[in-house]
């Protein structure tokens, strides 16, 4: 099919009616509207991480109880629905709300009334901002009346970037919490109240007395309602895989096996299809180009700062193991980066035992996992622009099998290592090379158990294992003596490939190498 003929993917379109009005892209989710719509609940919440699709899914929420029949034309609620009955819908969007203190959250959230009063004629009475939202939905109920719908999209944006803030997270906790409180008396007049966002803070905080929320984030009939599945894609978006594959000069399967590898791998539950990531998935096939598009859209600055925080050092970041409780939990009573680490999007569940209800978290993908290691390496290098630099050109050593040349870059690059107090210790230079070998795209781990010890550094190219040692403050002699003495390359005589023993001393007080040994098994 050519390329004008294809339907234009939604990048950044995030309203139903632009989007069907536009003849753009749609991934039909309406199935979901009609389940949500038709059961006993009044009060839902959904968690996903940012750019997965929410506001989307609000918008269509928007449009079917406004009964904008035209808009689901062949799509699977038309079929569903009979009777299209128009309700008055009342629209908050949060997502603008960040970086805002109380003063200005309080401002925000009086515009957004007023233009919902406006559309009702409404007196200015109240003037509190819980009042005017009692009044409001009270006078939309008699006016039409219909009982109201609430939708409040990303309703946590506003606490995000102070959740690590002891001072400023309960003075603007208190605000939201104070705002939604009307939800509860006013639930007569309520026929539906969906609620989006990040993360998970506790009913008690934000909505006090709303104890019959039906949070949907982790129910199986939901799993999909975000996101793209493999079977969407295949179904929904056969020509978009044709040009992608052309232009790549690659097979369907190819690409396939390309975008799953980059953009797949979510589960909100267990067992689950496999999630694609649909912000990265519809700019790959928007520009024709794989490339790293959620991470490049912004790494949100409340996360970084919890890993600090915590102490989390990269390595730790996946491989969890965990019962729901201990990561689906209201964020701001975490003692953990867990919860944050999940509702974010940055791991996600990959297995689930019933014998020990434990939940198997990790990262989902290659986008977040080099997005995630690339943020975290402006830690250990103090010219982040040389990044690029260095990942590029030892990406291309590691490919020859010239490790020689791939540690004099490093050399070079790690004598921008700013003075601090990590750099006497091990465990910082063993941190810095799980970074740059996880950016180079290959299978890294560290601490590897073997029968006689661990191996600081193990990594696994498409041709050969390398068995890294590490020591600081000595010399590579050092470092090799242990590789042979505790004989390592045993462990991993079965793994079909070349093994190259490498020894690398670092100077604590140059804060770079100073020297290596590197030999072939």
């Amino acid at each position: 099919m050519a390329q004008h003929q294809l339907k234009r993917c939604p990048v950044g379109i995030q309203t139903f009616d632009k989007l069907r009005e536009g003849d753009f892209l749609y991934i039909d989710k309406t199935e979901y509207v009609y389940q949500m719509a038709h059961s006993d609940t009044t009060y839902y919440f959904l968690s996903r991480p940012r750019r997965f699709g929410k506001s989307l899914l609000t918008s269509t929420l928007h449009c079917y109880f406004e009964g904008r029949k035209d808009l689901f034309e062949d799509l699977a609620i038309e079929r569903l629905e009979k009777d299209w009955t128009v309700y008055p819908v009342i629209h908050f969007d949060m997502s603008d709300a960040k970086h805002v203190n109380e003063e200005t959250l309080a401002d925000m959230l009086d515009m957004q009334l007023y233009e919902h009063e406006k559309k009702y004629g409404l007196p200015e009475k109240a003037t509190t901002l819980n009042g005017r939202l009692k009044a409001l939905i009270q006078t939309a109920y008699k006016q039409t009346g219909q009982k109201v719908v609430v939708l409040i999209d990303e309703y946590d944006a506003p606490l995000l970037d102070v959740v690590h803030e002891e001072k400023n997270l309960p003075i603007l906790r208190n605000v939201m919490r104070n705002f939604y409180s009307p939800l509860k008396s006013c639930d007569p007049y309520l026929r539906f109240v969906f609620l989006t966002g990040i993360t998970k803070f506790s009913q008690l905080s934000i909505f006090s007395e709303l104890n019959n929320i039906s949070n949907i984030s982790m129910l199986k009939a939901y799993s999909a309602i975000c996101g793209i599945t493999e079977e969407e894609i295949r179904n929904q978006m056969p020509d978009h895989i044709n040009r992608l594959a052309s232009t790549l000069g690659l097979t369907n399967e190819e690409v396939l096996l390309k975008l799953k590898e980059k953009y797949d791998g979510y589960h909100f539950t267990w067992p689950s299809p496999d999630i694609y990531n649909p912000f990265s998935l519809m700019n790959a096939f928007a520009r024709n180009k794989i490339d790293d598009y959620w991470f490049g859209s912004g790494t949100p600055t409340y996360l970084i700062e919890m890993l600090r925080k915590y102490q989390v050092i990269p390595q730790q970041i996946g491989g969890r193991k965990c019962v729901a409780a201990d990561f689906d939990a209201p964020t701001e009573r975490i003692t953990d980066i867990t919860p944050l680490l999940y509702q974010s999007g940055y791991i996600t569940i990959q297995n689930y035992s019933p014998f020990s209800e434990l939940y198997l978290l990790d990262i989902p993908n290659k986008e977040v996992r080099i997005g995630l290691m690339r943020s975290l390496l402006v830690n250990y290098v103090q010219r982040p622009a040389m990044i690029n630099t260095l990942v590029g050109e030892m990406a291309e050593c590691i490919y020859f099998e010239d490790m020689e040349g791939a540690l004099r870059l490093m050399q070079t690059i790690l004598s921008t290592v700013p003075y601090c107090e990590n750099t006497h210790y091990e465990g910082h230079y063993q941190q810095m090379l799980y970074l740059i070998f996880t950016l180079l795209g290959h299978y890294t781990d560290v601490e590897v158990r073997t029968p006689r010890g661990r191996v600081d550094v193990v990594m696994r190219t498409a041709s050969v294992l390398y068995v890294i040692e590490l020591k600081l403050n000595k010399d590579a002699d050092v470092a090799m003596q242990q590789i042979d003495l505790k004989n390592y390359p045993e462990r991993f005589a079965l793994c079909g490939l070349p093994i190259v023993k490498v020894g690398i001393n670092f100077d604590g007080e140059k804060r770079t190498i100073t020297d290596w040994k590197i030999e072939k098994e």
